[in-house]
């Protein structure tokens, strides 16, 4: 049994602590390395005492000695610190998993271009649960066709910074191609005011921050006497958590590529 040693970036974040807690719980995964910025008042302790066990891994804002050590870095934090990390495990030749949301497009072809050299797993939700959501509005979509009016409505706590949420605009992207539309001509985020009426083809947004919320996301087909509604609720961050882990399992023995968790879970 292959072992992989993890680097966690954001390691005394919310999702850093989960991902800790993951990897304590997986026998086929060895944290080796749990990464934060400067400054922050944590580095130098035990990473495991995020989450209440001394794991002999201290906190570091060294990246090259925590890559040095590790199969693959683990990233949900936010694009600028993620795209730094991307520089670094490009120059390490490290694998990398990218859950964090909200990059550019320049952001994003800096990805693509980097998975030229190395290994990489982005995806806008990890969850395993999510996913087989990803493809079920691909069938639904392509079902009902037409007569139906499409749209997105998703829930996070009050810390998010981004939105619509990346997992949002994927099942947004996933309906408009199933459909044959180009998600950024039929969008629309958000309605105040005389909108008149609603066009056929439009796939709108809507976003709700407050609370502890983990995250929910619903797909509404609104037709004539009827409604078709595929939901995905998040009780915790673990899911996301180990479906990171998954990705990077995924990815050993590959020496570059660009993937997303359709291909880690064979859903192409």
């Amino acid at each position: 049994m292959t072992v992989i040693r993890y680097a966690i970036a954001g390691s005394a974040g919310r999702m850093g602590r989960t991902l800790i807690e993951a990897i304590a719980a997986d026998s086929t995964a060895r944290l080796v390395a749990a990464l934060e910025q400067s400054g922050n008042p944590l580095i130098g302790k035990d990473a495991g005492e995020l989450i209440g066990a001394s794991c002999g891994v201290k906190i570091t804002d060294d990246i090259d000695a925590a890559l040095a050590q590790a199969d693959c870095l683990i990233d949900f934090t936010r694009p600028e610190g993620a795209l730094r990390h991307l520089t670094a495990c490009r120059q390490h030749q490290l694998s990398m998993v990218i859950g964090t949301t909200g990059f550019e497009a320049a952001g994003k072809a800096a990805i693509v271009a980097a998975a030229t050299d190395i290994p990489i797993v982005f995806a806008p939700n990890m969850s395993v649960g999510v996913n087989a959501v990803f493809k079920l509005l691909d069938v639904a979509a392509r079902i009902l066709n037409e007569g139906y009016d499409v749209e997105v409505i998703e829930a996070h706590h009050h810390h998010k910074v981004d939105a619509p949420s990346g997992t949002a605009l994927r099942m947004g992207e996933v309906v408009a191609n199933a459909l044959g539309r180009d998600l950024s001509e039929c969008a629309v985020y958000g309605r105040e005011g005389h909108t008149g009426a609603r066009p056929a083809k439009q796939i709108g947004f809507s976003t709700v921050r407050g609370g502890d919320i983990v995250g929910d996301h619903t797909v509404l087909f609104a037709g004539i006497g009827e409604r078709i509604e595929i939901t995905h609720k998040s009780g915790s961050r673990m899911p996301y958590a180990q479906g990171a882990l998954r990705a990077g399992r995924f990815m050993q023995g590959k020496s570059s590529g660009l993937f997303d968790m359709q291909d880690v879970l064979g859903l192409r």
